[in-house]
């Protein structure tokens, strides 16, 4: 099961490290091995966010997310994405910007740099609608029930997420990004309209994707009831009902997949934002930081996909709550770093102590209910963890 999972990044890993020490030697394999490591431990909690969602969809969505999946993050978030960023900032063309991340090094750095309270107002709104979402929706299993209560409560309002959103931009564009530190100025105006587009991707996207799992769990409880409407008025010889719709059932489980997939992309696009600017402090060429950034995006992939497959977030039910509080954190650390410096370490390390806390929760519940990683079926709802 471990092989099967990771043999792509141990594969990946001896390729990436071989290539980055014939490339540019000794020190080169240790700058990409310390990427890959400050990827896996900024992102993994978006491993976990991640594994929620995946496990709704079928082996088919799991292996694309592995394929196609990885090489927009590769190539797309960690190598495309900073020139893409450079060429709109400084108006130049894809191959002037190419030519600049290559032959002027430093100058390229400077000007990823500087859109960094852009890309920090997008990435930090959209994840904390994430977080938002989830604490205000009434929830079975609670971590922190005096928090989380009390939230769940008001969280009736259908549009506090995006009020209270709002309200931490329009904080962030009056205080941190009226002097910021990268590329200096008041970015107001710039933070404001990032950071709207933050929301906007999030309620479109988000939007889109849980329409169409509605749809299809609405499908699929119709369904049910048909068929057991059916089994009871023909007896023990009724002969199985065939879904309705057919073949239009299947197209609208595909488009719920792929929104959904879309949804995962730009989810781990917004984690990447933080690792991507952090990097430059390790490194200025692409090259090195697309090598070991995408080693370390595999590593979290593959760990996705085995919390799938191991039923990890249904044996220990507390583990969602804290990567979507890590998530919570992130999303407010990206909109401070417009103005301030934080070290990627803190960053890292607050997500992996939350993950944790959130783990050793989920042990002690499993004990008390005495079936150490299962659900306990004696109790419908736990109230708190912690």
């Amino acid at each position: 099961m471990l092989l099967k999972t990771f043999g792509w990044s141990f594969a990946i890993t001896v390729l990436g490290l071989g290539l980055a020490g014939v490339l540019w030697g000794w020190q080169g394999l240790a700058i990409v091995g310390i990427l890959s490591i400050l990827e896996i431990s900024l992102s993994f909690d978006n491993a976990v966010i991640n594994a929620g969602i995946l496990r709704k969809m079928n082996a088919f969505w799991q292996k694309i997310f592995l394929t196609v999946g990885i090489l927009v993050a590769v190539f797309g978030m960690r190598l495309v994405f900073p020139v893409v960023i450079v060429a709109i900032t400084a108006k130049l063309g894809p191959i002037e910007a190419v030519d600049l991340a290559v032959n002027n090094k430093a100058h390229y750095e400077e000007l990823v740099t500087s859109a960094h309270p852009a890309i920090a107002a997008f990435g930090g709104i959209f994840l904390l609608m994430i977080f938002l979402d989830f604490i205000f929706e009434e929830r079975d299993y609670k971590w922190l029930g005096w928090i989380e209560k009390p939230l769940a409560r008001i969280g009736k309002l259908d549009t506090l997420s995006i009020i209270v959103a709002l309200v931490a931009l329009l904080v962030s564009a009056l205080t941190v990004a009226t002097n910021v530190a990268h590329g200096g100025g008041d970015k107001t105006t710039t933070v404001l309209l990032s950071g709207i587009g933050g929301l906007v991707t999030y309620l479109v996207v988000g939007g889109i994707s849980g329409y169409f799992e509605g749809r299809l769990e609405d499908d699929d409880a119709e369904d049910g009831a048909d068929e057991d409407g059916a089994d009871a008025g023909k007896g023990a010889d009724a002969a199985p009902v065939q879904k309705k719709g057919g073949a239009s059932a299947v197209g609208l489980a595909g488009k719920a997949a792929f929104f959904m997939f879309l949804y995962l992309e730009v989810i781990d696009a917004s984690f990447s934002f933080d690792g991507v600017i952090g990097a430059f402090a390790i490194t200025n060429d692409i090259f090195a930081m697309a090598l070991g950034l995408g080693i370390g995006a595999m590593y979290i992939r593959s760990l996705t996909v085995f919390l799938v497959r191991k039923g990890t977030l249904d044996d220990y039910v507390y583990l969602e709550h804290g990567a979507h509080y890590a998530i919570g954190a992130l999303g407010v650390i990206l909109l401070v770093t417009i103005k301030y410096e934080i070290n990627e370490v803190v960053t890292g390390l607050v997500g992996v102590v939350l993950i944790a806390l959130s783990f050793g929760s989920s042990v002690l519940r499993n004990r008390r209910e005495g079936k150490p990683g299962q659900e306990s079926s004696a109790k419908s709802e736990v109230t708190s963890g912690v």
